[in-house]
């Protein structure tokens, strides 16, 4: 479907084009801009509220700064659609997030205009002042370097840790702080707090725009009117607002709040800013899903909502004719309730994603048992390690892919200290469109190399129960060892998935289908695509045994002497890395044991895989049900010249 831009927007395809429109053409270009977003995710798909919410400021900021010469970095890079739009990708927009088409976030190999590669919050500071330090290294100290990270990512360490070292330079740097009060969920902790302390001061908001002014005004006029009007500034913010400011307290020069949806007004502040040399803060108001009724009320729904009809707002949802399986968030969800029910020292920790990883049913049935940290991955794994050394049963859910942000604490704070904090991984494997950066695909590798760790990971809804159900029992929690269970984005394939829980033993495989010739050995919900390569290869008279191992650590050390006293052929197939995961484990146990066979490994090779729908990736990588099937015949067949 060919979505047809307004007449305005037709004609700005380069931020060098935005520059010669005039200043009074930039409201009707900002409509534009926001419409032909909404128009292009509504049939295609991708994020929306956070795009819709920077609409104005990003026309704003490619008017004022010389891009890509001026270096604009997004953090996280859920809001750069316009961006995108505005830099030459108007036009293949509608691939955005399809396999092979353009990345759903900024990157650096797709555009010059994307100055730095994201995904994961909170690192756009620390990148703009790199970039800031290295101009003036390299005798451009009057480049400018921007950094949009908004109110939620400000709340992750790495933020403080990036201000702090800025604001003991003078490297010339503008923060831009997109205050929406969201992340993908409202966002939470005292810095929220204190932000909207700041933008309801009436006071203050009143004698904020005469102080600018003065700036404004006097900045050109010499270094002592310089030092005046900064004085005058600070003191009127130390005694206007209740508190000192925090980020001038961190030498950052402050500015705002202002309105985000102003743009003839951000044009000006920005101009002005762009004169003030050092490293400075823009404080922005913005409202995430501006311009679309429905995304503005309804802000979680509608930060990446699907397909929908525009006019009607309604999301389209696939209807089924039978009881479909459920996603296993919500397995995990449910699942945690009723395990808190039983027990009443189970508590929940989520950073910041109480909805993607369905916390958020605990934190209704059970507010003060369930804890959403903010974006904090370290804070939630040391903070879960401090309730697990009070005998609390901690389930700390973190995607897989944020997880590698507390990997520090996961070793020094939990492992070392032998504390039973149960990490639920959640989107492990191939998150699908998101891509690389949002890809789960380490964590077997980096978990199971770890002292006093267990690792498991359910190949069905019923296993992910009962993994649960066994992490958290009275054994587990007294033998002083962490319990990793991973499960993928998406449904499984349990439509009556509410069995009865019951403890799996620590390091026991199950025997799924037992075979002649080769064994495949599969981790989680991979398993499943072995079950259907097996239905293929039954039709020709291939029998290979399938073992779901369940536990990569420890593996079932008496299952695999079966299989290589048995079996010279072996698979094993898992929705990881292979450097490291769990084909590598089966590997080290053959040599450790003396064992010769002839072992194939399927997973992820050693290459960042790009973006596109689970299946198709898996495909690329030759473990979907098809991939899987050629491997055995290949194990069977290599050295025969057969057609099958």
């Amino acid at each position: 479907m060919l979505i047809t831009p307004g007449p305005l927007l037709a004609t700005v395809h380069t931020p060098d084009q935005l520059r010669h429109l005039s200043k009074e053409q930039l409201p009707q270009l900002c409509d534009e801009l926001r419409q032909f977003i909404i128009d292009v995710v509504s049939v295609y798909g991708g994020h929306f509220g956070a795009s819709l919410g920077v609409v104005e400021l990003t026309a704003a900021l490619h008017y004022v700064f010389n891009t890509p010469d001026d270096q604009l970095i997004w953090d996280v890079g859920h809001q750069a659609y316009g961006h995108k739009i505005l830099t030459g990708r108007r036009d293949n927009f509608h691939t955005n997030r399809f396999y092979g088409g353009l990345s759903g976030f900024p990157k650096r190999k797709e555009s010059p205009y994307d100055a730095f590669g994201v995904g994961h919050s909170s690192t756009s500071i620390s990148a703009a002042l790199g970039m800031a330090v290295a101009s003036q290294l390299q005798g451009n100290p009057t480049r400018n370097h921007i950094a949009v990270i908004g109110d939620g990512s400000m709340t992750a360490g790495l933020a403080f840790e990036g201000m702090n070292h800025a604001g003991a330079t003078d490297a010339n740097m503008l923060i831009v702080l997109n205050d929406n009060c969201m992340s993908i969920d409202p966002n939470v902790g005292a810095l929220r707090e204190y932000l909207t302390d700041i933008t309801t001061s009436p006071t203050y908001n009143k004698v904020k725009d005469e102080v600018w002014n003065l700036l404004g005004k006097f900045s050109t006029f010499g270094k002592s009117a310089q030092e005046i009007v900064s004085k005058v500034e600070n003191a009127i913010k130390s005694s206007v607002l209740s508190q000192s400011n925090l980020f001038e307290s961190l030498h950052l020069r402050y500015f705002g709040p202002i309105d985000g949806h102003d743009v003839d007004r951000l044009v000006d502040v920005l101009a002005d800013l762009k004169t003030i040399p050092g490293p400075k803060i823009l404080h922005v108001l913005t409202v995430k899903g501006k311009g679309y009724g429905p995304a503005e009320k309804d802000q979680t729904k509608w930060h990446a909502p699907g397909l929908f009809d525009k006019l009607t707002g309604e999301i389209k949802k696939k209807t089924y004719l039978t009881p479909q399986p459920p996603k296993y968030q919500d397995v995990f969800g449910h699942t945690l309730v009723e395990l808190a029910e039983q027990n009443p020292r189970i508590v929940g920790v989520t950073p910041a994603m109480p909805s993607g990883s369905s916390m958020n049913i605990m934190m209704k049935a059970m507010p003060d048992r369930a804890f959403d940290v903010g974006i904090a991955e370290q804070h939630a794994v040391t903070f879960s390690a401090g309730m697990a050394t009070r005998g609390e049963v901690v389930f700390c859910n973190i995607y897989s892919t944020f997880m590698q942000r507390a990997y520090d604490q996961v070793i020094h704070d939990v492992c070392i200290q032998e504390l039973p904090v149960i990490f639920c991984l959640d989107r492990a494997g191939f998150a699908g469109a998101d891509g690389p950066t949002h890809h789960g695909a380490y964590d077997l590798a980096y978990m199971r190399c770890v002292p006093n760790m267990i690792v498991a990971a359910p190949m069905n809804e019923q296993e992910l129960r009962n993994m649960m159900y066994t992490a958290a029992s009275a054994t587990v929690q007294q033998g002083k060892q962490a319990f990793t269970i991973r499960y993928p984005r998406g449904e499984g394939v349990m439509p009556n998935w509410r069995t009865p829980l019951e403890e799996l033993p620590i390091g026991k495989a199950r025997l799924v289908q037992d075979g002649e010739d080769v064994a495949i050995l599969t981790i989680g919900h991979i398993g499943n695509y072995a079950t259907q390569a097996l239905g293929t290869l039954a039709k020709e008279g291939i029998r290979p045994a399938h073992i779901d191992m369940r536990y990569v650590k420890p593996l079932d050390e008496a299952m695999l002497h079966q299989v290589f006293q048995r079996f010279d052929r072996v698979l094993t197939v898992e929705d990881g890395c292979l450097q490291g995961g769990f084909g590598s484990a089966v590997l080290e146990f053959m040599v450790d044991h003396g064992y010769s066979a002839r072992v194939k490994r399927l997973g992820i090779p050693d290459a960042i895989i790009e973006h596109g729908e689970q299946l198709e990736l898996q495909r690329e990588c030759g473990f979907d049900p098809q991939g899987i099937a050629d491997a055995v015949r290949h194990l069977l067949y290599a050295n025969q010249k057969v057609s099958v």
